[in-house]
């Protein structure tokens, strides 16, 4: 062959070539700027996929392209491309480097719509996928070219069994069910897949958050870095995260007057920033870390300003209409601003508490009381005691409480007397006794205390009254045949907790009450749970863990022996009276209430002395 001849390689040899030439170094984001087509049917701009649309999502999906990230997590609100993101790291892995894949959906009827409408759409509308794909594949099992790809629903456990995957794709995470059927959590299912691929596996996580206990929010907390992103000011240059806070405008009007007269509030200048200045802010943004405890699990989080589609008035008009309910306003929580719902109504601080002052000292009993009640929570070393006062009116003060360690400290301190200021005697009408602990201990001592104290505990099981009376039955107990309290706990601490905000009625503390009351009756709040079966449920907590909350549940015992003692109809027969003798009254005459101060001993129900 002559030196000049012209080698052409032979069909075989190019066909080769195709094969083993190595994928582009490309990172997702330039992959999608490439390849990835959007349909008409799901997107909202057809056509070819432009990261500079939505800036933010750039680094997000080249997280998943950086050696030393392991696990990516997005905290999003609807409608910001979050979904898409995660279908352009599904496209990347099947075009550059193909390996066995999981995409789980929270059912799997949905996880058959994204076959159907996104994933194959997305397949069939580039060639660096589609001649990768093996078109007889099944709904849920696509087969591409050194990799398959499996779609399954979290409420499915026999999809997220048995096969080996590399990548690992949980979308929308929050909307899980707490249990796959009989089997465990969803999640941790799916994370069984990748052990195989312990070294060189990716695990990504999306979802708008619900709870703060929820699977997202733990994600975002546990991550190792975490991720918000900044934008510039157009007036000073200021960089900062979007709140909602600084979004300006009229609350009392309606949302679509809200929508035309919203805008935004530069945190640093003060000065108004429009819906014209916010996609440039955004093109000119960048992720910045606000924790940095290394590069493994990383985390990031945006709220619906930063969605193109979305203007500061839309915002605003869905907050006014959401804000008077519920269940809206929790929607706008989540869904807008990306956070957790917290049910914030019943929860205070002990600061608060001790803002309660009544106007007496301790020992001291308020003027109008008709009532004493009181409450003892027992522990294994000691006993922790409230005593409270009632006006007719439901108004309650503690004019006592503490912690003693025998229970003749407590008999002694409930058989006291009590006086006002114009030197009236009071006792204790009623105290109902814990009896989860010590509890043969505390049935002989209120056998022996009959006339004024009764065991009680809180229900283990969800209750349609607010308490129910049991009889012990216990043979060679003092206590056989005695009453038992049964409690819903839950009721009495939303009561207390709606007290504390009153005026009329209301929960108050003596002038000298002590820090330690005040931090136990506030240990606890109410939040929102998933239930065993997916079910928003609303259940108290401890704020933190290993808190005491004794004089908390003291006070539980407490209210529920004023509501035994009748207080509620103590106050009906008192507005009764009142009415009834308005006009024979004199402008001069003393209050009925004065007149009897010792009515209640005289007129109360069965458990007053």
């Amino acid at each position: 062959m002559s030196s000049k001849t012209k080698y052409i390689p032979s069909d075989f040899i190019c066909d080769a070539y195709k094969v083993l030439k190595p994928p582009e170094k490309l990172t997702v984001s330039e992959w999608a700027d490439k390849y990835r087509i959007l349909d008409e049917k799901t997107s909202a701009m057809p056509g070819v996929w432009r990261t500079e649309q939505t800036p933010y999502l750039k680094e997000i999906m080249d997280s998943f392209t950086d050696p030393e990230v392991e696990e990516v997590t997005f905290v999003k609100p609807t409608q910001v491309g979050g979904t898409e993101s995660l279908n352009n790291c599904i496209g990347y892995i099947i075009a550059q480097d193909p390996s066995p894949a999981l995409v789980v959906y929270p059912t799997l009827e949905l996880a058959e719509f994204t076959s159907d409408n996104r994933i194959k759409p997305m397949v069939r509308l580039s060639t660096a996928l589609f001649d990768k794909f093996d078109e007889d594949s099944k709904r849920l099992e696509l087969q591409f070219d050194g990799m398959y790809l499996v779609l399954s629903g979290a409420n499915s456990p026999s999809s997220l069994a048995s096969r080996p995957i590399r990548y690992l794709f949980l979308d929308e995470i929050d909307k899980y069910p707490t249990n796959a059927g009989k089997e465990a959590d969803p999640i941790s299912l799916a994370r069984e897949r990748t052990k195989t691929f312990a070294n060189n596996k990716k695990i990504v996580k999306t979802s708008t958050p619900t709870l703060k206990t929820g699977p997202i929010w733990q994600e975002w907390i546990n991550a190792d870095s975490q991720y918000k992103y900044f934008v510039p000011c157009p007036h000073c240059g200021h960089k900062q995260i979007f709140k909602f806070k600084q979004l300006k405008y009229d609350k009392t009007k309606h949302p679509e007057e809200a929508r035309n007269c919203a805008y935004y509030v530069c945190v640093e200048c003060g000065k108004v920033i429009t819906d014209m200045h916010k996609m440039q802010m955004i093109k000119n943004g960048e992720w910045q870390k606000v924790k940095d405890n290394g590069n493994r699990k990383v985390a990031f989080w945006i709220n619906t300003f930063y969605s193109p589609w979305v203007k500061f008035g839309d915002i605003a008009a869905e907050f006014v209409k959401s804000k008077n309910n519920p269940e809206l306003l929790m929607n706008f929580i989540n869904s807008w601003l990306a956070e957790p719902w917290e049910d914030v109504e019943n929860s205070t601080t002990a600061e608060k508490i001790l803002e309660r002052k009544s106007g007496y000292d301790s020992l001291v009993v308020p003027d109008g009381t008709v009532l004493i009640t009181a409450g003892t929570d027992v522990q294994k070393k000691s006993l922790y005691f409230t005593i409270r006062a009632w006006q007719a009116d439901m108004t309650n003060c503690n004019i006592l409480h503490g912690q003693v360690f025998s229970f003749a400290e407590i008999e002694n301190i409930m058989n006291q007397v009590f006086y006002d200021r114009k030197g009236n005697e009071y006792r204790v009408n009623l105290c109902i006794m814990d009896s989860g602990d010590q509890t043969d201990d505390v049935y002989d001592f209120c056998a022996y205390n009959t006339e004024w104290c009764i065991p009680g505990k809180g229900a283990s099981k969800k209750m349609y009254t607010k308490y129910t009376i049991s009889i012990i039955d216990k043979d060679g107990s003092s206590a056989n045949g005695m009453k038992l309290i049964l409690i819903d706990t839950a009721f009495y601490k939303d009561m207390i907790f709606a007290r504390l905000k009153r005026s009329e009625g209301g929960f108050y503390i003596s002038d000298d009450c002590d820090l330690d009351y005040a931090e136990q009756i506030s240990s606890e709040h109410k939040v929102i749970e998933k239930n065993k079966a997916g079910k928003l449920i609303e259940t108290w907590k401890p704020k933190k863990t290993n808190v005491d909350n004794h004089y908390l549940d003291a006070e539980v015992y407490c209210y529920c022996a004023a509501e035994i003692c009748g207080i509620r109809r103590i106050n009906a027969d008192r507005q009764h009276e009142n009415e009834d003798r308005h006009e024979e009254m004199q402008p001069n005459q003393n209050s009925w209430l004065e007149n009897n101060n010792n009515w209640i001993n005289s007129n109360g129900g069965s458990w007053l002395r």
